[in-house]
């Protein structure tokens, strides 16, 4: 094993591109940072809030799940998440272009109820989506969580399965037929067909 690439803020979500170049979420810094064979990294793009989980889509642009931002605190070296940033702007899922670092906010509802914390992302055969909410904690309560499944042109997002604790994982098996999502309060895995 080796390090490819060091002093990142916090992050998440590789995605391996065509080109052979690496491309991580940085939570705390809210960014997307490309990650080259030999090391050498760039701000590819930069989204504010909290980038989560990413994918790379059927039309070749990055799909990113923004948990609206955290709040981080800083022990014995070690940075991690406590709870929604001060400037808690409310989740999202947002589309860049790998070539340009162009960010679109594609959803930030369901509905009538704002997205709490997008974590993670999926594709599925039919070239839709399915990402989880990990919800948000306030300082004076929290928002659950839910499964959601939606289309890449923004016409039609849906709430699949809520209130889950706080899920954070999503997959699916090869077939297409089981979606697994893994719940980290409960420290479960989840099989839905």
């Amino acid at each position: 094993m080796q390090i490819v690439a060091s002093g990142l803020a916090f992050p998440e979500g590789p995605v391996v591109m065509p080109d052979g170049s690496i491309v991580v979420v940085e939570i705390a810094a809210g960014t997307l940072r490309r990650i080259q064979p030999n090391g050498s990294s760039s701000v590819l793009a930069t989204t504010g809030g909290g980038p989560n989980g990413a994918a790379l889509g059927p039309d070749g642009k990055l799909y990113v799940c923004n948990n609206g931002g955290l709040h981080f605190m800083e022990r014995d070296g070690i940075r991690r998440p406590v709870g929604a940033a001060r400037d808690y702007e409310g989740g999202r899922i947002e589309v860049v272009d790998p070539e340009t670092g162009r960010v679109e906010r594609l959803y930030d509802r369901c509905g009538e109820h704002r997205l709490s914390g997008p974590n993670d992302i999926v594709f599925d055969a039919a070239g839709s989506f399915w990402f989880t909410d990990s919800g948000k904690h306030h300082r004076r309560h929290s928002d659950h969580g839910g499964l959601y499944w939606a289309r890449t042109d923004g016409s039609e997002i849906r709430e699949v399965l809520h209130p889950l604790s706080s899920p954070n994982g999503v997959g699916l098996s090869p077939d297409g037929r089981v979606l697994y999502i893994s719940d980290t309060a409960s420290a479960r895995l989840w099989a839905w067909d």
